[in-house]
C-alpha cells in the first residue's frame, strides 16, 4: 500500500507538472490534465493515505471518555512531580 501512494503521488506531481507544460500550447488540454490531477489528488491519494495510515488504530484511543481524562490528569501529575 505504501508503494502505491508513493507511485500515484510521483504520477500526481507529474501530471500536474505537465498540464502546467502543456498549458501555453494548448491551454485546453494542459488545464485538463490539471484537473484531473487535483481530481485524483482529493478522490483517490487523500482517502487511500488515510485510511493507510489509521486502519489498524482504535477510535477510541481518540475520545473524551471519563477514562480518557483521568488517564491524562495522571500523567499531568506525575510530570509535574
Amino acid at each position: 500500500m505504501k508503494y502505491v501512494l508513493i507511485i500515484l503521488l510521483i504520477a500526481v506531481i507529474g501530471g500536474t507538472a505537465t498540464g502546467f507544460y502543456i498549458k501555453p500550447d494548448n491551454e485546453a488540454t494542459g488545464n485538463l490534465i490539471i484537473g484531473i490531477s487535483v481530481v485524483v489528488i482529493f478522490f483517490v491519494l487523500i482517502p487511500l493515505f488515510i485510511y493507510f495510515r489509521w486502519n489498524k488504530r482504535s477510535f477510541k484511543d481518540y475520545m473524551l471518555t471519563k477514562e480518557n481524562i483521568d488517564k491524562m490528569r495522571e500523567e499531568g501529575r506525575r510530570k509535574k512531580l
